[in-house]
């Protein structure tokens, strides 16, 4: 994504500059509309939760509670939680998958969304998020050979993770990319998938669905190699020998897809070709880590300018399950989470900091609602604003 900046810039260009909607996706699991509000006293939120059976906020997230933040492995927890929900949707049949947290959070350089940082800085924490969880799976026999697949936004993301991550555990995945995957499933073609997108039917009869490239990417493709000469490919992309071969039979068909960080800072095309993946390969379960999916479901982009995005969003990415959702809230002056562990409800819960001892703010996480069904961006706020006037 880093050689792919400078194509997202004309893209970034014609996006809006006004802050996107915030919309539920549709579960694959039915669910009542009931809720169970809870205004409650400073109990603490791990003591209030746990009495519910539900996954309690991780600790040292919040912005007020850097001191912690910095000396714990916040983002450890965010993938067992993610571990857990994965397998849990899975064995219920899911298989679009959604993980959002705050990947910044933790550790001596621990960041949050009042903190500047760049669009490298998450991709790189997304990165190394995703190769810690990938041999997690590694248990399972099912995963193992391969089939589970790192799948990159671009070539150099894929080359540097593979340099970064040498043991053994780690390249027991199959490392590549969007571009490699959607090519290479395209062309085996589908007789079950239904996929219509770019497809044509000069290849015996199959279906063969070709990659949606970013704007500019055949220029700098062209220009890497002739830059080559007889060296081939100048690698301005990336290292081609970074990718791992895709072989049917062999590592495919995957058992599971982690698709790192797909259009968020990087091509919109990248979520167009999630889709033409998955419609090709439906057996296998895709999990999007980080992939902004709220924007792309809320209209951040309008159909004028991305009309082949705007055509995915109702019949593929709304379709997605939330299985492990953590999102910080901070509007009028109240702040709070939107918190998610599949199968488990949606849980609000407001974030109330007071002044404590030696200058640091004590905070404390109440419980505000859990609801079956994702609430709106607006709903959340306005809960939120109702605990903060009871305390």
């Amino acid at each position: 994504m880093r050689a792919a900046a400078a194509i997202a810039v004309v893209s970034a260009a014609l996006s809006p500059s006004t802050s996107y909607a915030f919309t539920s996706s549709t579960s694959t699991r039915k669910t009542s509309s009931t809720s169970l509000f809870i205004f409650g006293n400073d109990n603490s939120q791990q003591q209030s939760t746990a009495n519910k059976g539900l996954t309690p906020l991780p600790k040292g997230i919040s912005p007020f509670e850097k001191s912690l933040s910095k000396s714990i492995d916040i983002q450890a927890t965010f993938r067992q939680y993610s571990k857990k929900a994965i397998d849990n949707a899975a064995n219920d049949g899911v298989k679009l998958l959604e993980v959002e947290f705050p990947p910044l959070l933790g550790g001596e350089k621990s960041k949050s969304q009042f903190d500047d940082f760049d669009n490298i800085q998450e991709l790189d924490r997304n990165k190394d998020w995703t190769m810690l969880l990938a041999p997690m799976f590694l248990g399972e026999s099912s995963f193992q050979k391969g089939r589970t697949w790192l799948i990159f936004p671009d070539l150099k993301e894929c080359e540097l993770a593979k340099q970064e991550w040498l043991g053994q555990r780690y390249q027991e995945a199959t490392f590549t990319t969007i571009e490699a995957v959607t090519n290479f499933v395209g062309q085996l073609g589908s007789s079950s998938s239904g996929a219509n997108n770019n497809k044509n039917s000069n290849d015996g009869g199959r279906e063969v669905v070709s990659y949606d490239a970013p704007w500019g990417s055949n220029l700098i493709s062209g220009l890497s190699k002739v830059l080559g000469g007889n060296d081939g490919d100048a690698g301005l992309l990336g290292d081609q020998s970074s990718l791992d071969a895709l072989v049917e039979g062999e590592n495919s068909p995957a058992k599971l897809w982690l698709v790192i960080q797909p259009g968020n800072g990087g091509p919109v095309e990248d979520w167009v070709n999630c889709e033409k993946m998955h419609n090709m390969q439906k057996d296998t379960t895709m999990v999007v880590i980080n992939g902004a999916l709220d924007k792309v479901r809320g209209g951040f982009y309008p159909a004028i300018f991305f009309p082949k995005l705007a055509a995915t969003v109702d019949r593929f990415w709304k379709r997605f399950e939330s299985v492990f959702y953590l999102k910080p809230f901070s509007d009028k002056g109240v702040y709070g989470w939107l918190y998610r562990v599949y199968p488990e409800p949606w849980q609000v819960v407001y974030e109330s900091v007071k002044p404590g001892k030696d200058g640091n703010a004590e905070v404390t996480y109440v419980p505000v609602a859990v609801l079956e069904k994702r609430p709106t961006y607006a709903e959340v706020v306005d809960m939120l604003v109702k605990a903060s006037q009871k305390r």
